[in-house]
């Protein structure tokens, strides 16, 4: 009898779980538009600009990097799991089909590719670096000449995002105001939809 009633509690404890947890798609949108301003942020933003305001700048833009880098790999690990939560609306045909399912996946491995990127970074760093003051990046291996070809490689990577990113917003614009399929409707927050 003392096993059931376990088992029950167990049970009711997971279903009270299952519903404090938003659905994906509402997880997902809330996690595009939680990482939008952070990638704004490091687009406009580079650690020599904040070193000159002080060491709290410095702190608060590392805390913003590990904060994108937790999103952009929550976010891929999502995708390895379930794969694209969008899908091209019926309204797409032919190559914007392909399109649509080629610049999500472009946009979210990118991401996973930011970080890993920045992880490498940290690895083949001379001095142990810390995402936020929280976290350590990777154990520094003192390698130079490694590092200066990440740091290129991460460079051009995320302002190659960069342009991924701003052909997204174009293409969802396009899909909005030409095929009028309501594609800004599906991510943007409700608040906003009287406006779209």
């Amino acid at each position: 009898m003392d096993a059931q009633v376990s088992y029950s509690d167990a049970g009711s404890v997971r279903a009270r779980l299952t519903r404090a947890i938003p659905a994906r798609r509402v997880a997902l949108k809330w996690m595009h538009w939680t990482i939008v301003p952070f990638f704004i942020w490091f687009l406009l933003v580079q650690p020599d600009d904040v070193r000159h305001v002080g060491q709290w700048a410095v702190r608060l833009h590392s805390v913003f990097g590990l904060v994108f880098v937790t999103l952009s790999l929550l976010w891929t690990a999502d995708f390895l799991r379930r794969g694209l939560a969008g899908r091209p609306g019926p309204k797409l045909c032919g190559w914007q089909r392909r399109f649509h399912g080629l610049l999500h996946r472009t946009l979210v491995l990118g991401l996973f590719g930011v970080a890993l990127t920045g992880f490498l970074l940290g690895l083949t760093s001379t001095v142990l670096l810390w995402a936020g003051g929280i976290v350590p990046i990777a154990p520094p291996l003192a390698l130079p000449r490694a590092s200066e070809i990440v740091g290129l490689v991460h460079y051009v990577e995320f302002y190659g995002l960069a342009l991924v990113a701003l052909i997204h917003a174009g293409f969802h614009l396009w899909r909005h105001l030409r095929l009028r399929d309501n594609a800004l409707r599906i991510m943007a927050p409700r608040f906003l939809h009287r406006f779209l």
